[in-house]
């Protein structure tokens, strides 16, 4: 099925991306409603690059991801709230290790494998490196249509960058070296914090407009 699905838009992929992610670090808000899904798409933190879409932009692209049945609605328990999903996996053929690595790269943009394998461990656990590097080579060559490829290694770095395929062929970024894309500077654990609270934001935007949306839950 992969090879007659045609190339995703950057909303779509960021979706796709946010919905594979929230499903495995809060699965409790998930499926996901309209608001949250917007607020993991303009999230600050893990992101690349930042985007700031209105729910309507998200509304649309949903539309046409539902279309090509890689999103699937769904009431949830309530019955009240309507709610998405990702059916990613099942479209592409993919096993959940490569639906965590995609999912990764469609959030976070060109990542080595090191900085791959700890960014995917809240949703899929690799071993080694050498194993996420399997799971690359794998998507590399698929016969239907790669999915992901390998940057050419830049001047002063050690490790190539991968990047995903699902937008059309990868642009390399210009004007840029390794160390002004990604800085190893950057807190784990300090992002890790900022990613909490702001889903934590998210969930409450989403119960508050459950209750204004809902006449009954004011009586």
């Amino acid at each position: 099925m992969s090879n007659s699905l045609p190339a995703l838009t950057l909303l779509e992929a960021r979706i796709l991306g946010v919905l594979i992610e929230k499903e495995k670090t809060t699965p409790d808000a998930y499926p996901l409603t309209l608001n949250s899904l917007a607020a993991g798409c303009n999230q600050k933190s893990s992101r690349d690059p930042v985007m700031n879409v209105s729910e309507s932009e998200v509304q649309g692209a949903l539309e046409a991801l539902r279309g090509r049945a890689l999103v699937l609605e769904t009431y949830g328990a309530s019955g009240r709230v309507l709610r998405y999903a990702q059916n990613f996996g099942k479209c592409y053929a993919l096993p959940p290790a490569s639906v965590a690595l995609l999912g990764i790269l469609m959030l976070r943009g060109a990542q080595t494998v090191s900085e791959l394998r700890a960014n995917c461990e809240r949703l899929y656990h690799f071993d080694d490196a050498s194993s996420v590097e399997a799971y690359l080579e794998e998507l590399a060559a698929r016969s239907s249509a790669a999915l992901v490829s390998r940057l050419a290694k830049q001047a002063g770095s050690r490790e190539h960058r991968w990047v995903h395929l699902l937008c059309g062929e990868a642009a390399i970024p210009s004007g840029k070296d390794e160390t002004t894309q990604r800085s190893p500077a950057t807190n784990p654990e300090l992002e890790e914090r900022v990613t909490q609270l702001e889903q934590k934001v998210a969930e409450l935007q989403a119960a508050l407009s459950q209750i204004v949306s809902s006449p009954t839950s004011l009586q």
